[in-house]
């Protein structure tokens, strides 16, 4: 995170919108840049990257979620996606593709306001965290510092978000981990019942650890509680 003013990069083709959004960060006390064009804004961010991006999913020249899965392939910066449409699609691409977040327009000030805040505390706390690099469940081996993670010496290809989820579950292996922590600690807001961003990640990462989709024993279910990482089943 850059020292001094927090910058945002705010790409949207809408200028109207563009320029409310920016005028309402500024008054915050952020540093905006506004980007028109999807080509453009990457072109911007591979030579600097922001403190956040704020960033549409449609734009000429290149969408936005094609942005968020270049930057993905390099970089942690947080995102922010913005959707015009109240669909359940549009915020599951955004997250595969590495979206911090998401909001549906029209847009709401104070929301996106402590949406920025919430993103940028976690990435603060990814920072100067001083939490064990490293855990071991039998052959199932985690290391926080290259976020890697092998099972039986082999590698499994983990996105940061996946890895997030499994870092956190395996802190608390043994022990049900409940929605509303999983939701405050990687989304940074309370579990509203409806969001299902936390549970698509635990899909995912089950896939990857080969659990049992039906009956899923590695990553278990705990009805009306949360999820547990069971200890016993990585020999």
């Amino acid at each position: 995170m850059s020292l001094g003013m927090i910058t945002i990069a705010l790409v949207e083709d809408d200028k109207e919108l563009a320029e409310w959004i920016s005028d309402y960060l500024l008054a915050k006390n952020y540093q905006v840049s506004i980007y028109h064009d999807g080509q453009q804004a990457l072109n911007a961010f591979n030579s600097a990257l922001p403190d956040l991006i704020i960033l549409d999913g449609m734009l000429p020249s290149m969408d936005g979620l094609e942005i968020c899965k270049q930057l993905r392939m390099r970089s942690g910066v947080p995102i922010i996606m913005l959707t015009a449409r109240d669909e359940e699609i549009d915020e599951i691409l955004g997250l595969e593709m590495g979206a911090d977040d998401y909001i549906t327009k029209p847009v709401r000030g104070r929301l996106l306001e402590s949406r920025i805040k919430s993103l940028l505390r976690r990435t603060k706390v990814a920072v100067t965290s001083v939490a064990p690099e490293q855990i071991a469940l039998g052959a199932l081996e985690i290391c926080k510092s290259d976020l890697s993670v092998h099972l039986h010496g082999v590698s499994m290809k983990l996105s940061s978000k996946e890895f997030e989820v499994l870092w956190l579950l395996a802190q608390n292996a043994g022990r049900v981990v409940s929605r509303e922590i999983l939701s405050q600690q990687l989304r940074g807001f309370d579990y509203d019942g409806f969001d299902r961003t936390i549970d698509l990640r635990i899909s995912r990462l089950r896939k990857k650890l080969l659990d049992d989709a039906t009956e899923p024993y590695k990553i278990k279910t705990i009805w009306g509680k949360g999820y547990l990482l069971a200890t016993e089943v990585w020999q």
